[in-house]
């Protein structure tokens, strides 16, 4: 009878619902800095930014080219030589698409002494089907308890949220698909990319006006969120998107007309922050 109380306790929890009640919060992870670039051009600044929270000539990372992976072809050495120009000297190219190898004591062995993992471009539901819900995506979360930082840029952005937006296997377009489920480093939130450089600023409403308890943001190419904890920075050359129901700009907005809430976005540039827990910029 104790089992099975706590059993049902568990469930309860872990689908945060209490009493009929959602837990919507959004909340980054308690430790370590999640890197979120919106594709496009390599912007370098941001790139040596992940060197240094990585640890700078010490660092170890694990690169997971998975997104961009057809027929297993892979350029290793390119990759490698990629990453050791910006500065890394230690990194090591990952890829899986069956999930029972990402469960494989040998295949995560480079995570666990890692400090930093970096999601390159491509279709996000790649990685889902290769990692999601295994010992590497576990092991992932521990990266970040000891204070390691997990990147990615287009699809790499994407896959660290909750939810997966343009996870669909027939077209990108499709803002849900047969893939919904993210690498949930952040939660209740759908994150999207290259938005401005591909006129996609209107596309996020597909998912809120579904599920409206979620936070959207948006991420140009050449730019980057920061997120640690519940505070998120804005990096890089062009701007972030924000869909939270609500409209800030630095000028005020007593004098602007505006939409109705669930059809208002905003934009953030470099140096800007926003808490995520409570939804709102911060001054």
């Amino acid at each position: 009878m104790k089992k099975t109380l706590l059993c049902l306790i568990i469930a309860i929890i872990g689908s945060g619902t209490i009493g009929g009640q959602t837990n919507n919060t959004t909340e980054g992870y308690k430790n370590g800095t999640l890197l979120l670039i919106g594709g496009g051009k390599t912007n370098m600044d941001i790139m040596k930014e992940f060197l240094k929270l990585a640890g700078g000539d010490s660092a170890k990372i694990v690169v997971i080219p998975t997104a961009s992976v057809i027929n297993n072809t892979i350029d290793t050495l390119g990759i490698k030589t990629y990453f050791k120009k910006i500065g890394f000297n230690h990194v090591t190219v990952l890829h899986t698409s069956n999930p029972s190898e990402a469960n494989k004591e040998h295949f995560i062995r480079p995570i666990k002494s890692a400090t930093g993992i970096f999601f390159t471009g491509g279709r996000q539901w790649r990685i889902a089907d290769g990692f999601l819900n295994t010992k590497a995506h576990d092991e992932m979360f521990k990266l970040l308890d000891r204070d390691g930082v997990i990147a990615g840029s287009s699809a790499g952005a994407t896959i660290q949220g909750s939810y997966l937006a343009r996870g669909d296997t027939k077209n990108n377009q499709i803002m849900m698909g047969d893939h919904e489920v993210g690498l949930g480093f952040i939660s209740n939130i759908a994150i999207d990319q290259h938005v401005m450089a591909r006129n996609r600023q209107f596309d996020m409403f597909d998912i809120l006006k579904n599920k409206p308890h979620l936070l959207g943001i948006g991420i140009d190419e050449g730019t980057a969120i920061k997120v640690q904890a519940n505070t998120f920075e804005v990096l890089g050359e062009s701007y972030v998107i924000v869909y939270d129901n609500t409209f800030w700009s630095r000028e005020g907005i007593d004098l602007k007309t505006l939409p109705q809430k669930n059809s208002m976005f905003y934009f953030l540039q470099s140096g800007d922050k926003y808490n995520l827990k409570e939804r709102k910029t911060i001054k």
